[in-house]
C-alpha cells in the first residue's frame, strides 16, 4: 500500500491505514461465561479450561522448580535478563514520586500521599512463543513501585519460570487465559485475588481484562503490535526495513508503517506513505498513534520534541525499537491500536495510588463551615451541613 498525506489529510490517512488490521472477533461472552464459571466454582472451573484451552498443568509452581529452571537456564540467556532487569529497574524507579504535602490560606493541610498496592499479578503470554521478557517488563516494574506481592501468571515454560525466580516473584501459577484473569481477579479456594493485572496476551486474556478491571486495576487493553517509522536524509532504508521486520514479527496483524518525505527512502513492501513535508509527517504519526514510534535520520529526529501520541518514541538510527522489547529499560508493554493519544505505557503508576491525608485544625474548620455548608444546602444535603457547622459551633473540642 502506497499513499500520500499532507497535513490537511493526515488523519484521513492515518484512518485508512488503522483500518487495514482487521478488527478482532468478539469475545465477550465466551470470555462472561468463563469469569462467572471461576468465580462461582473456583478451582475446579479453573482446572477444566486449563485442561480444554491449555496444556492441562496448572496450579502454582513450587520455588524448587523456579531454582531449577533458574539454574539450568543457558548463561547468555542469564546474564542478559539480570542486564534487561536491572535497566528496567532503574527507569522504573526514576518514576517514583514524592509524597507532597499543601497548606491552604484557611489553616487546612492536605498531603497527598504516592501509596503502592499490596498485590499486583503479571501476566505473560505463551502460547506462540514463551515471553520471558513480559515477565520482567511487569514483575520488575511491580517491585521498584514498591508493591508487597508479586504474582506470575504463565504457562510454565522453563524460561519463563527462570525469569519468575529471576525477578524474585512471590507466586507463580501455571495458568493461562481468561481463566487465569478470572482467578486473579476473584480469587480461587487456592489463589488470593490481586488488586492489579498487568500483561500482554490474546483476545481472551484482554477481554477478561476488561471485564474485571471493575474489581481489580489494568495497564490497559493490548491489540496488535504496531511501529511508524519516520524516515528523513540520511537515514539508512535497510535497518529502517529490518526495525520493520522485526515488529511484524509480532504476528499476521502487526501494522508497521514507513513515513518520508523522500518517496526513495520508502520500503518496497508493507505500507508506505509519501509525506509532502515534515509536517505532514509528523501529523500523520499523531493522528496513527503507534504503540512504537521511530524517528531516523537528522531532520526526523529534530521533530521529537513535538511528539504527543506515541507509546514510546525511539530517537536515531541506532534506537532500534528491538532494544526497547528488551534491554533498554523502557518498558514494551505499551498501549497499542491508537491509545497513545491517552494511555501510557507500563510504569510504576500502573502499581501505585495517590490518596489524600486531610488535617483540619479547630480555626480552619471554623472558616472553611459556612461556605461548605452553603455548597451543601445547594446540592440538597442538609445533613452534610450540619456536620460542618457543628465545628464552628464547638470549635474548642
Amino acid at each position: 500500500m502506497r499513499r500520500s498525506c499532507t497535513v490537511a489529510d493526515a488523519a484521513a490517512v492515518a484512518a485508512e491505514v488503522r483500518a487495514t488490521v482487521p478488527a478482532a472477533e468478539s469475545v465477550a461472552d465466551v470470555v462472561a461465561a468463563i469469569v462467572e464459571d471461576v468465580r462461582l466454582r473456583g478451582n475446579a472451573a479453573v482446572a477444566e479450561y486449563e485442561y480444554r484451552f491449555g496444556d492441562g498443568e496448572w496450579g502454582r509452581v513450587p520455588q524448587e522448580r523456579l531454582d531449577a529452571a533458574l539454574g539450568a537456564l543457558d548463561p547468555d540467556v542469564r546474564q542478559a535478563l539480570k542486564l534487561a532487569a536491572a535497566n528496567i529497574e532503574a527507569v522504573a524507579a526514576a518514576s517514583l514520586g514524592a509524597d507532597t504535602a499543601v497548606t491552604l490560606e484557611q489553616g487546612q493541610a492536605v498531603r497527598l500521599r504516592d501509596v503502592p498496592v499490596r498485590r499486583a499479578a503479571v501476566y505473560a503470554p505463551g502460547g506462540r512463543a514463551p515471553y520471558p521478557s513480559s515477565v520482567l517488563m511487569g514483575a520488575v516494574t511491580a517491585r521498584a513501585a514498591g508493591v508487597d506481592e508479586v504474582v506470575v501468571a504463565a504457562p510454565p515454560h522453563p524460561v519463563i519460570l527462570a525469569a519468575a525466580a529471576l525477578c524474585q516473584a512471590d507466586e507463580v501459577y501455571a495458568m493461562g487465559g481468561a481463566q487465569a484473569i478470572a482467578a486473579l481477579a476473584h480469587g480461587t479456594e487456592s489463589i488470593r485475588r490481586v488488586d492489579v493485572i498487568v500483561g500482554p496476551g490474546n483476545l481472551y486474556v484482554q477481554e477478561a481484562k476488561r471485564q474485571v478491571s471493575g474489581l481489580v486495576g489494568i495497564d490497559g487493553f493490548a491489540g496488535p503490535s504496531d511501529l511508524c517509522v519516520i524516515l528523513t536524509a540520511g537515514a539508512d532504508p535497510a535497518w529502517a526495513a529490518a526495525d520493520l521486520a522485526a515488529q511484524a514479527e509480532h504476528g499476521p496483524d502487526s501494522l508497521v508503517v514507513a513515513v518520508s518525505d523522500d518517496p526513495e527512502l520508502l520500503p518496497d513492501d508493507g505500507i508506505g506513505i509519501h509525506a509532502a513535508d515534515l509536517d505532514a509527517a509528523l501529523a500523520f504519526a499523531e493522528a496513527l498513534a503507534p504503540e512504537h514510534l521511530q524517528l531516523m535520520g537528522p531532520a526526523a529526529e529534530g521533530l521529537a520534541p513535538r511528539v504527543r501520541s506515541a507509546g514510546c518514541l525511539f530517537v536515531g538510527e541506532h534506537s532500534g525499537t528491538a532494544f526497547g522489547d528488551y534491554v533498554a529499560g523502557s518498558n514494551h508493554t505499551l498501549p497499542t491500536e491508537g491509545a497513545a493519544r491517552f494511555a501510557s505505557g507500563l510504569n510504576v503508576r500502573h502499581f501505585r495510588r495517590r490518596m489524600a491525608e486531610v488535617r483540619i485544625p479547630p480555626h480552619a474548620a471554623a472558616a472553611l463551615a459556612g461556605p461548605g455548608a452553603a455548597i451543601a444546602r445547594a446540592e440538597g444535603f442538609e445533613a452534610h451541613a450540619a456536620s460542618m457547622e457543628a465545628r464552628r459551633e464547638n470549635p474548642a473540642r
